[in-house]
């Protein structure tokens, strides 16, 4: 990968056995185990790296055991609505905490995900041809012809998707619309909107960006290859069913292509930090924005690990590296 691509090596001022840092993560969430996966991995990899480290969980007790901690910095790895819609980033705003990503109003942006599909295409990145329907809508109008029309418009294959939401839950690959019902169905199951968008044929790349206070970089993209279906959440989370790839196989310039496509996303939406940029590399080698994750899953079998740890420095240290910005930055920054 060239140097735009290449992420710079870590910095910040202070020792790491000075730095306290509360990792947040679980909630009540329908991702609630894959968080807390995420945050014992994180929490694992910064007292590799020398930190202090107490793993707190989203509920009731979370802002006592905060002031009890006085942490320097909080990393909250909490999956889902409240950890990625920019809820818990204004409360730690509120609260005065430095942590870990972007703003709570990069997270609004990024989360919702027609709202951010609009911010793309203003921007020129390519993302599938989308529309977004609430299911109020479908109980007022009739789910048979808003089918027809959105099939009419977009043609096949199809995904369908909530418009919020993660780890791949309640978002169906429709190839023949006799699905399209059923997908509609599961989508409702994990939230009030849908996105439903054409499906672009091609190779799964998902990008890590970082940030460490000189722009964003993006780290060496990861492929993602599954023989027995879609990557869908029991794949990301069930080691065995889908094979990775790090870095991604794909020509020097489409890779090019690829990091400057994630950077870009970085930018556009105002993201600080990290963040995972999801594509399809189509067969014409074309980059297609399909998500972004502004709290992306640290587990075992999760993607930015598998970026951080084929980058320019140990993962330990890029997540320390992480911290100390954060900590730099302040809670105003």
């Amino acid at each position: 990968m060239d140097d735009a691509a290449a992420a710079p090596a870590p910095g910040g001022a202070g020792n790491p056995e000075e730095l306290t840092v509360a990792v947040v993560s679980g909630g009540l969430t329908h991702e609630r185990d894959v968080s807390i996966r995420s945050g014992r991995r994180v929490g694992g990899a910064l007292r590799s790296a020398g930190a202090r480290v107490e793993i707190l969980d989203l509920d009731g007790a979370l802002l006592e055991r905060l002031a009890a901690l006085d942490p320097d910095v909080v990393w909250p790895v909490v999956h889902g609505a409240e950890g990625e819609d920019g809820s818990l980033q204004d409360l730690l705003g509120v609260l005065g905490l430095p942590f870990v990503g972007s703003s709570a109003a990069g997270a609004r942006l990024a989360s919702d995900k027609p709202v951010s599909k609009a911010v793309l295409e203003h921007a020129g990145v390519a993302t599938p041809s989308y529309v977004a329907l609430p299911q109020s809508l479908f109980r007022e109008v009739g789910p048979r012809r808003v089918l027809d029309a959105v099939v009419g418009r977009l043609g096949m294959p199809l995904v369908v998707k909530p418009a919020a939401g993660g780890s791949a839950l309640g978002v169906t690959l429709v190839e023949d619309r006799a699905q399209l019902p059923g997908a509609m169905v599961a989508c409702f199951a994990y939230g009030p909107d849908a996105l439903i968008e054409r499906a672009v044929d091609g190779t799964e790349v998902a990008v890590s960006v970082v940030d460490l206070g000189d722009g964003p970089v993006a780290l060496p993209p990861v492929e993602i290859a599954t023989s027995d279906g879609p990557y869908d959440f029991d794949a990301r989370y069930n080691p065995g069913r889908a094979e990775f790839f790090v870095p991604a196989r794909l020509s020097a310039d489409v890779a090019a292509e690829v990091a400057r496509t994630a950077t870009t996303v970085h930018t556009a939406l105002g993201l600080r930090d990290l963040s995972r940029i999801d594509l399809i590399v189509d067969h014409d080698g074309r980059p297609w924005v399909i998500d972004i994750n502004v709290a992306p899953g640290m587990t075992e079998t999760s993607l930015f690990p598998q970026a951080a740890s084929k980058g320019p420095t140990t993962a330990e240290e890029l997540y320390l590296a992480l911290a100390r910005r954060a900590v730099e930055r302040g809670a105003n920054g």
